[in-house]
């Protein structure tokens, strides 16, 4: 979500006469935009900040400003702490950054952190700033209204509202001109996208009857997407299992450009700290929608959150999530230890009363059982011949492609005649847990 704000920033100031440089020494403003979800990205803002100290005594025109959650989430408190900061503008109000802007060069520190109903940035074409040319993020909802009490987004971002179909559709179009051949959907929830002509998703109720009828989920949209641009890799990000319905996994089987894959946050294996967690679902539901979407789509490749040493998390509740994991099998996964947002209800109601030894302990246990299973899942690509987009040259040899599979699965293989943005019939030779080794067949180009 951050990349694609980037992006819309870089809009909005490119239509001011700002022009991007790789190079902090070279510029006079510098943004950083932040993310709040634990701790240690707040941790790695502020130990950037200070690198920007010394920039502004080599450059006294430098202004710097601070974007996104961590700037909601401590709006004028952020300039008191770091001098360094000139503005400070929540995810809401870039539109508002030339007005903040003027300010800033009057040296007046600015800040805008109202959050909308209705900001989409539906009408502002991205530019593309984190560029290959092949892959693009599109977003279509900001905010969240579930409310898990351990996520600070709710607070950060605001109430949920999605984008129009017609401007969604309109920025994928702009990129299948220009040649790009993959895009992602982009949500802090996708499966709650509610489109009814505007507004948050909360007020769907008082819409008129033929709101109600002409209305367009998830599973709409991405039938919509995926017909008309046919040659264009569909992706998405991220799914809630309370949300996820079968009609999405069914419209992911009817097309071939839609990905075989799914992140589906579970968090915890145990329905105790999960009732804690306010997540509006229980470990067995979550588990039927696995079976679910295994027996819809075959070979789906699945991804998860999970989180360790929630408050009053036993032993048992880790045992827990550890038995959800074998029988659930995922591809890969995003493991972490909790650590207390401000503000947030597990914040104000629950003691963060599990030892940092034993948070690491049980992380490294999660973690070492998801590289056993990463790897056995890996396996079942061996011998198979997998359409393989190529996106990049391999981190470990410039003789190597990159590229990743329809399951998202990492694949290299040697470069031959082949360029980034091509789909290539690839034969998997070989592999580790994260990452899958094979051969271009001859002839392989795919459309």
């Amino acid at each position: 979500m951050n990349f694609s704000d980037s992006e819309v920033v870089a809009s909005i100031l490119k239509k001011e006469g700002y022009e991007l440089t790789d190079n902090s020494k070279e510029a006079n403003l510098v943004l950083l935009n932040t993310c709040s979800i634990r701790d240690k990205a707040e941790q790695t803002v502020r130990n950037k900040l200070k690198n920007f100290n010394s920039l502004k005594k080599q450059n006294n025109k430098l202004k710097v400003g601070l974007l996104g959650c961590m700037a909601e989430r401590l709006k004028e408190k952020l300039i008191e702490e770091e001098q360094v900061v000139d503005l400070v503008v929540g995810p809401d109000s870039y539109k508002d950054l030339p007005n903040l802007l003027n300010e800033v060069e009057h040296n007046q520190k600015a800040v805008n952190v109202i959050l909308s109903k209705s900001e989409t940035y539906g009408d502002i074409s991205p530019v593309r700033i984190h560029n290959n040319g092949i892959n693009a993020f599109v977003s279509i909802t900001r905010g969240c209204d579930n409310m898990c009490t351990f996520c600070v987004v709710p607070f950060t971002r605001g109430r949920e509202r999605s984008r129009s179909p017609e401007s969604i559709i309109r920025e994928i179009y702009e990129l299948s001109e220009k040649g790009y051949r993959e895009v992602t959907l982009l949500g802090q929830n996708v499966d709650s996208y509610l489109w009814y002509g505007g507004g948050p998703k909360k007020d769907f109720i008082k819409a008129s009857n033929e709101q109600k009828k002409n209305s367009k989920r998830f599973s709409n949209l991405l039938d919509l997407i995926a017909s008309n641009f046919p040659q264009i890799r569909i992706r998405f990000s991220t799914s809630n299992p309370q949300d996820m319905t079968i009609d999405v996994l069914e419209t992911m089987a009817k097309y071939n450009n839609i990905c075989n894959y799914i992140h589906l946050p579970i968090q915890s294996g145990s329905d105790r700290i999960l009732k804690k967690m306010n997540r509006l679902h229980t470990r067995q539901e979550y588990l039927e929608l696995i079976k679910k979407t295994r027996e819809i789509i075959p070979n789906c490749g699945i991804s998860h959150d999970i989180m360790t040493g929630f408050p009053s998390e036993t032993e048992k509740d880790h045992q827990d999530t550890l038995t959800l994991m074998e029988e659930v099998k995922y591809d890969f996964g995003y493991m972490f230890a909790y650590s207390e947002r401000p503000g947030t209800y597990a914040a104000r109601n629950f003691r963060d009363d599990i030892k940092k030894e034993i948070k690491q302990r049980r992380l490294e246990e999660i973690i070492n059982l998801q590289q056993k299973h990463s790897k056995e899942r890996n396996q079942r690509f061996l011998n198979l011949t997998c359409p393989v987009l190529i996106d990049k040259s391999s981190k470990k040899s410039d003789g190597f492609w990159s590229g990743r599979t329809s399951e998202n699965n990492v694949v290299v293989f040697p470069k031959e005649n082949y360029s980034p943005g091509d789909i290539v019939q690839v034969t998997i030779e070989d592999f580790t847990s994260a990452t899958l080794i094979g051969k271009a067949k001859k002839k392989s180009l795919a459309i």
